[in-house]
């Protein structure tokens, strides 16, 4: 029954939003949701990044994934002293990314664009402007699918590591006492096992939202679930609706 999963950890930051589906996923079956992110991120410090010896105004566009990438980028150009130019061209994966950029620069003044929310939509964009130039901030730790997109389009580009993704100290967290663990990224798996050597599912409820996560989950023996994105569940909170739903009809 669904009555026998309360305690609910995701391996993420709280919900910004009041009106989050968590939020109405804990109203409507009754959980206790625990927000907590798994990993960390670490800038590279400036010194460390001359060594990889990529001049940022060779570029006349910059590719950003993430808001990391874009508070890291403006971290290591403040701490270089290079002043960003006004005719820098930004491609963001979603307008959300590219509206965070307004922490930086005065956005109606720039060239930003945006796709909706997956890489595939941004390519069809950066494809107009083969002739530039382009940086790719990331992780240590980043997807594959990206540069391989770039790559097979023939865009010039390069890749800047400007930080790291680390796991997160999870030592006070009693993971036994979670009916289910909702994972994100291969990196959250990684660093379950770096804070509970020893951890057994048993009768945890894991779910994982994307293959490269899902992939993560069965090299490290864990049992699937709840898996998402899936055509009847687009998104994680919908993946864990249905699976309550089931389960509290008996099914």
């Amino acid at each position: 029954m669904a009555s026998k999963i309360k305690n609910v950890l995701v391996s993420q930051p709280p919900p910004e939003n009041e009106k989050s589906p968590y939020l109405q996923l804990a109203k409507k079956y009754n959980l206790n949701i625990v927000f907590r992110k798994f990993f960390k991120v670490e800038g590279i410090a400036s010194k460390d990044f001359r060594q990889d010896k990529i001049n940022l105004n060779d570029f006349t566009a910059v590719i950003f994934t993430s808001k990391n990438a874009i508070d890291h980028y403006f971290r290591i150009c403040g701490e270089m002293r290079i002043t960003v130019s006004d005719t820098l061209k930004y491609f963001c994966i979603s307008e959300s990314i590219a509206l965070y950029l307004q922490k930086y620069v005065v956005y109606r003044k720039r060239k930003i664009f945006h796709g909706k929310q997956h890489f595939f939509d941004l390519m069809e964009i950066i494809n107009k402007h083969k002739t530039d130039k382009f940086l790719l901030p990331c992780s240590d730790i980043h997807k594959l699918d990206v540069p391989k997109l770039l790559d097979a389009n023939n865009i010039s580009y390069t890749k800047a590591i400007i930080y790291r993704t680390m796991s997160a100290d999870l030592s006070d967290i009693a993971i036994k006492d979670y009916h289910m663990l909702v994972f994100f990224s291969p990196t959250g798996i990684k660093s379950l096992f770096l804070n509970y050597p020893d951890f057994k599912q048993r009768d945890i409820v894991i779910a994982a939202f994307g293959p490269a996560t899902h992939k993560a989950m069965k090299q490290a023996g864990l049992t699937l679930n709840i898996e998402a994105p899936v055509a009847k569940a687009p998104s994680m909170t919908m993946a864990i609706d249905q699976y309550l739903e089931k389960l509290s009809k008996g099914k």
